[in-house]
């Protein structure tokens, strides 16, 4: 006689799913915040929020900057890296009530920008960073994981960054607030540069049938350090002379490396034309950053191009791919995501020509990119929260 055997979940399946991998609640919170904290800053910048001034929020033009960065943007990141840290080690990174310690206290930091004083708001916001950086740092050493050590240096980077703005928030260096915000940009630009570099080929070669893309990795080593003395010679304001055929010779090489990576022939498929794409807005910030240093143009494009270009483009491209990919569902782009593709693309074009003074007295097409934006975030959150909180449809841990 055979026995019903009814199976205890294992441990790995344990608790409710939104805790059970980085990804699932990091990529929730990060795209629920950007499609709120976007019209909450134009609202203010346009003066919407007088009625309610008398609510003490703390939005402004350091909170905006900080927030897309050290806020949105941070919490794509360690989602990313501890899921990534997972694949590449096969142990587990923070779960369950770790990761929901983490991300309370990513939650505590964003409130506390907006309402609290500046030294608590210093205090919580900075140790979200260090705090989300020590246990992916434990996993990579205990699998002798060295060749992604330098991300964990990246998370560093970024937490003394966040160090500095709140330095100068509170008084205690003299200099603009945009400086280590702008040191943050171009340290998670690296990070996407070095990431896409490795897996944007994997992915052309996957997804789309009859593609080679040449891979060569010399010339992706040279691509990638002069993209990063570009940063450094940003953030060290090197003359003109220096830093502009720096950053012209680093985007010249991006987009002949996406040309051996065939991306033109990705446009029929929507999950890998959004990471080509999105990888591209690169070196338009480069150039435009360029243009900059020659007063050719104004510094704010060239870093919307790197931000809403390319690292909402990629974080768009990267948050639809991974979730569905670690929910077990298939590799597919529905109408849903083709919206949210070309909704972050029409935000990053009328933001970029807004920057270069494109727009009208109104600022109508800065409205334009922020409904764009709010839009393609809010769609994010409508379609996958969903996957995000149920468990792997393939029975997979994670």
């Amino acid at each position: 006689m055979t026995l019903l055997r009814i199976d205890e979940p294992t441990r790995a399946q344990a608790g409710h799913p939104l805790w059970r991998l980085g990804f699932r609640p990091f990529y929730l919170v990060a795209a629920s915040f950007a499609a709120l904290a976007i019209p909450l800053w134009i609202a203010q910048y346009f003066g919407w929020l007088a009625p309610v001034s008398g609510l003490g929020l703390h939005i402004g033009y350091s909170w905006h900057i900080h927030e897309m960065v050290f806020g949105m943007a941070a919490a794509v990141v360690v989602g990313f890296l501890y899921t990534a840290g997972y694949n590449w080690t096969g142990l587990w990174t923070p779960r369950r009530g770790k990761l929901a310690a983490l991300v309370a206290l990513w939650l505590a930091g964003r409130i506390a920008m907006l309402v609290a004083p500046p030294l608590a708001a210093a205090i919580v916001d900075w140790l979200f960073l260090p705090a989300a950086a020590w246990p992916l740092f434990r996993v990579m050493r205990q699998a002798n994981n060295q060749r992604n050590y330098f991300l964990v240096g990246l998370l560093v980077l970024m937490a003394l960054a966040n160090a500095v703005f709140h330095a100068i928030a509170l008084g205690w260096l003299a200099l603009a607030p945009s400086a280590p915000v702008e040191a943050a940009i171009l340290v998670i630009v690296m990070m996407e540069a070095a990431i896409g570099t490795r897996v944007i080929p994997m992915f052309t070669r996957n997804g789309a049938p009859g593609t080679q893309p040449l891979v060569q990795p010399k010339l992706d080593r040279v691509s990638l350090g002069l993209l990063a003395a570009s940063a450094v010679g940003w953030v060290a304001q090197a003359p003109v002379w220096l830093f502009a055929p720096i950053a012209l010779s680093a985007a010249a090489l991006v987009l002949l490396r996406l040309w051996r990576w065939q991306a033109l022939r990705t446009l029929a498929v929507p999950l890998l034309w959004i990471m080509h794409l999105s990888y591209a807005w690169i070196a338009a910030g480069l150039v435009l950053l360029a243009l900059a240093r020659l007063q050719l143009t104004t510094a704010s494009a060239g870093f919307h191009a790197l931000t809403v270009g390319s690292m909402a483009g990629l974080i768009m491209g990267m948050i639809t791919r991974t979730t569905l990919g670690h929910t077990g569902r298939p590799l597919k782009a529905g109408r849903a995501e083709r919206w949210m593709f070309v909704l972050i693309q029409l935000s990053a074009l009328a933001r970029v020509a807004s920057a270069l003074g494109y727009d009208t007295s109104h600022g109508a097409v800065l409205i334009v990119s922020a409904v764009c934006w709010a839009a393609a975030f809010l769609a994010y959150v409508m379609v996958y929260a969903p996957y995000l909180a149920s468990a792997r449809v393939d029975g997979k841990p994670g």
